[in-house]
């Protein structure tokens, strides 16, 4: 039975210290919202009251209740115009604890879901209580929903729980300066689970007013950047952004989606992304953060990425050229696409290029033994072989690896996400939780958002520096040392992003870049906030069983 088309709306505006007056702009938006007929709206995070607490009991008194005034008069406007409502608030707990709760309203204005955020940022630490329950999936008229918030989209794991379970909607709420927010961390949730995304964010200051110079100068950034960064947004499971606002100023963004799309989970060579996945290979996910004490790899690095436009034995030679080239100027680490050499012996591809090799490493994956392999050599020797993870149609006949191996050289640790697994932010973790600073990947990509988000992604909610070969749209990502709010940061200025990747596109031939392995070792976006450890790895379950 097809499911219906609804319409969906995401509203920014911006919140103050005052609760009522909070509650106000919280009615009158969702009738201007209404005004379009939506069948769900997504308010921000924090509606209630800015994010800022004089102390703990400051914090309690300004959060509201399930039965008060604020939630009754949400409830009341999502009765009045029929609709589903997603807010966000600081909710009251037992013993004056306070949590950051998401909240969905149906249609009658009664509450059908209530989960806490999982993960906090900064200063959150300091005030309110992580979720300690998995956020459920909401069976409704509009189809399944999940819920989550802000920093939680910022690494995979909390969108990833929620999306093995097929919801068709996740609703995120988000309190965020970052201008990568809504370039990255917003619509890969959508693309990597092929899921609708509505993101609301907020505009206007982020702490109290006659406070801003002061919060900026301790978090080390200019205080024009302590607004909200807006560009509240409505995504589809393509990754296609179906609407989207502007970084500053109220606005109302409503979309038409069809709930049926989000069902579909294949990739254009038909593999499923979730039949596919291997939770039993995910198990180190739910385990508590331990240290994992290794020599830190160099500062800089000089690799570089080959594109070939010939096949079989006309390839090898065009790679044999380009490593000579990428030898002369120093290169360490060259990584080829999959198979890029096609029909010829695995053997003597390896051979031939070794041939030409000095100092260099090269990757790229071959056949052997009924498995798809990512093999990395020096003129010697095969150092590092890592068969593919996951089934891809494209590779049906391949027989499946059972672990992620590492290798250490000396100016970093390498793994290799070989082909399809370079899909499944999953595998990236992995490699981040063995102490990863560089990974390869020669690969095939398939689909847009791969290239748009999808491998900056990768590197940003790792800390990881990424060298992607394929037949075309092959890139060298690499993370920036300056990240820690609260930090001097060195080499750049704080421009709106914290952690966007710096990334060199790749041209036919030979394309190289300097990486950072050393920066890898840093996962503390802000204060008590890191983005490995800080996973919720308590609340794993659904995607390690």
């Amino acid at each position: 039975m097809k499911k219906p088309t609804i319409r969906a709306a995401a509203v920014q505006f911006a919140v103050t210290t005052d609760v009522a007056a909070n509650l106000e702009t919280c009615l009158r938006m969702i009738d201007e919202a209404a005004k379009n007929k939506t069948d769900v709206i997504v308010l921000p995070e924090f509606v209630n009251h800015i994010a800022w607490y004089e102390n703990e009991e400051h914090c309690y008194s300004v959060a509201v209740s399930l039965d008060d005034e604020f939630i009754q008069g949400i409830a009341g406007k999502a009765k009045e115009h029929n609709c589903y409502i997603k807010i966000n608030v600081t909710l009251k707990r037992e013993n004056g604890k306070v949590s950051g709760a998401n909240i969905l309203f149906d249609r009658a204005g009664n509450i059908v879901g209530v989960n806490d955020k999982q993960i906090l940022m900064g200063n959150e630490n300091n005030f309110l209580e992580k979720a300690t329950e998995i956020a459920p999936i909401l069976s409704t008229d509009i189809g399944n929903v999940g819920m989550y918030a802000c920093m939680d989209g910022v690494i995979p794991e909390v969108a990833r729980a929620l999306a093995v379970r097929r919801p068709q909607i996740l609703l995120n709420s988000l309190n965020s300066f970052a201008h990568d927010e809504a370039s990255l961390h917003i619509p890969v949730r959508a693309a990597e689970n092929k899921v609708y995304v509505i993101a609301a964010n907020k505009v206007g200051s982020l702490v109290p007013e006659e406070m801003r110079a002061s919060v900026a100068a301790k978090l080390k950034i200019d205080p024009s950047f302590l607004e909200g960064a807006g560009e509240s947004q409505i995504v589809a499971p393509d990754g296609k952004i179906l609407a989207k606002a502007p970084k500053k100023g109220e606005a109302v963004v409503f979309a038409d989606i069809e709930i049926d799309f989000a069902d579909n989970k294949l990739r254009p060579d038909g593999t499923d992304i979730f039949t596919s996945r291997r939770p039993e290979l995910y198990k180190p996910i739910g385990d508590a953060p331990k240290d994992n004490k290794k020599k830190v790899g160099a500062e800089n690095l000089l690799v570089g990425v080959i594109q070939v436009t010939g096949q079989g034995k006309e390839a090898i030679d065009e790679a044999k050229k380009y490593i000579v080239e990428a030898e002369s100027n120093q290169v360490k680490l060259i990584v080829l696409p999959e198979l890029f050499h096609l029909k010829e012996n695995d053997d003597e591809m390896i051979r031939a290029l070794q041939s030409v090799m000095k100092d260099s490493f090269v990757v790229t994956s071959i056949v052997e033994n009924n498995q798809h392999i990512g093999v990395m050599f020096d003129k010697n020797k095969i150092l590092l072989k890592q068969p593919q993870l996951h089934y891809s149609e494209r590779h049906a006949w391949a027989k499946l690896g059972n672990e992620l191996n590492i290798f250490d050289a000396e100016w970093g640790r390498v793994a290799i996400i070989v082909g399809n697994d370079s899909i499944y932010p999953e595998t990236f973790r992995l490699a981040a939780l063995q102490g990863v600073e560089i990974v390869c990947v020669p690969t095939m990509i398939l689909e847009t958002w791969e290239t748009e988000f999808g491998f900056k992604e990768r590197a940003a909610e790792n800390r990881m520096n990424l060298i992607v070969a394929s037949k075309k749209d092959s890139g060298i990502y690499a993370i920036t040392e300056d990240f820690t709010l609260w930090t001097e940061w060195k080499n750049r200025p704080f421009d709106g992003n914290i952690n966007y990747p710096v990334v060199t596109m790749a041209r036919d031939g030979l394309t190289t870049a300097v990486i950072h392995p050393k920066a890898s070792v840093n996962k503390m976006v802000s204060h008590r906030t890191d983005v490995l450890n800080g996973r919720p790895w308590h609340l794993a379950e659904p995607i390690i069983s």
